[in-house]
C-alpha cells in the first residue's frame, strides 16, 4: 500500500509540473544550443511585424513595441553602451537617388561595423530575404536565383532551422549565404546580455552541428536595435545587416500581384542598394525573375553581400 501511495504521489506531481508548463508559453533563453532551437515552435513566435521603423514606400510598419517582461532600459548594465530602442526607417527619394537614413543611424552602424547600403557609387544591387518561416514560395525563389546565376543572403530563425533543413541546405549547396535572425525572433535591446548572446549564439551552434560552418551576418527582428546589441553582436563577430529599401510585403493574406512588387522594387533601385524583401510574399517569388533581368537591363549588377567594404 505504502509504495502505492508514492507511486499516486509521484504521478500527481508529475501532472501538476505538466499543467503548469503548458501554461506558461515564455520562451526560455537559457536553453542549450540545440535544446533552444529545435524547441522553438513558429506558433509560439510573434511575426506580425517584421518591420516596425519607417519603410522605404508602402505603409510604415509599427512606430512603436509591444511591452515586454525585461523593459528597455536607456543604458547597459556596465553603463559603456546605450540601450535606447531605435528603430531602422529609411526615406526614399525620387529618381533613384540613394535614401536617406534616421538621423546619426548610419554613422552609429559604421561604428560598429554594421552595415545597410554598399558603395553608392556603383551601379549594384543586394538581394536580402528575412526567412521568419516558411509559407511554400522558398523554392521557387532559390529556383529563380539560381537560373538568373545571383547569389542572396537568407536570413533564418529556430523554428525556420528546426522545420526546413532541406532548404536550408539547398541555401548552403547553391552558395548563398545563410544569415542569422535570431532563435525566437525578439527585439534584441528588450534581452538582457546573456539571453541576446544565446538568441544569436544558440542558432549558430545548431546550424553549425548540420552544415558545419558559422554564420557571420544578423539581422535584428523588427529592425530593432540599440549601440549596446550593436556592440555585443559585433564582439560575437557578428556584422548586422539592415536595408536601404524594404515595403511592407511580409503580410500573409495581403496579395497585390506580381506586378505590385515589381514596381515598387524598380522605382527604389539605387545604388549600391540593399533590398530586404520577405519570402512569405507570394508577389516578391512570382515577380523576381522580373525584379533581377529589369535591374540588369538599367545596367545594375547584382553584388553579393560579401564584397560590401572590401
Amino acid at each position: 500500500m505504502k509504495k502505492i501511495a508514492v507511486f499516486f504521489c509521484l504521478l500527481a506531481a508529475a501532472l501538476l509540473l505538466l499543467l503548469a508548463g503548458c501554461k506558461d508559453n515564455k520562451i526560455n533563453h537559457r536553453l542549450s544550443d540545440l535544446g533552444g532551437v529545435y524547441a522553438a515552435d513558429e506558433k509560439d513566435i510573434d511575426f506580425s511585424v517584421e518591420v516596425s521603423g519607417k519603410l522605404s514606400e508602402g505603409e510604415n510598419a509599427q512606430s512603436s513595441i509591444k511591452n515586454t517582461d525585461n523593459p528597455i532600459t536607456e543604458t547597459s548594465s556596465d553603463n559603456r553602451y546605450s540601450n535606447k530602442l531605435l528603430m531602422w526607417g529609411i526615406s526614399r527619394k525620387p529618381d533613384h537617388q540613394t535614401p536617406d537614413a534616421d538621423p546619426g543611424a548610419p554613422e552609429l552602424l559604421k561604428k560598429y561595423g554594421g552595415i545597410y547600403l554598399g558603395d553608392p557609387s556603383e551601379k549594384k544591387i543586394y538581394l536580402t530575404f528575412d526567412e521568419g518561416y516558411e509559407n511554400g514560395y522558398t523554392g521557387k525563389i532559390l529556383d529563380t536565383l539560381r537560373d538568373n546565376s545571383v547569389k542572396a543572403v537568407f536570413f533564418i530563425t529556430g523554428p525556420y532551422l528546426k522545420e526546413h533543413q532541406d532548404l536550408v541546405q539547398r541555401m548552403v549547396e547553391e552558395g548563398h549565404e545563410v544569415g542569422n535572425h535570431t532563435i525566437h525572433h525578439p527585439s534584441l535591446p528588450s534581452l538582457g546580455d546573456d539571453e541576446l548572446e544565446e538568441e544569436v549564439l544558440g542558432l549558430d551552434r545548431a546550424f553549425y552541428e548540420k552544415f558545419g560552418r558559422h554564420m557571420k551576418y544578423l539581422r535584428p527582428p523588427k529592425g530593432e536595435y540599440s549601440e549596446r546589441t550593436l556592440a555585443i553582436t559585433r564582439n560575437l563577430g557578428y556584422t548586422n545587416v539592415f536595408w536601404s529599401f524594404a515595403y511592407d510585403d511580409w503580410y500573409r493574406d495581403r496579395h497585390r500581384g506580381a506586378d505590385y512588387a515589381y514596381n515598387v522594387v524598380e522605382r527604389n533601385l539605387h545604388n549600391g542598394a540593399v533590398l530586404l524583401l520577405h519570402a512569405v510574399s507570394k508577389d516578391n517569388a512570382e515577380a523576381l525573375d522580373r525584379i533581377i533581368k529589369g535591374a540588369r537591363e538599367k545596367g545594375y549588377e547584382i553584388g553579393n553581400i560579401n564584397d560590401i567594404g572590401q
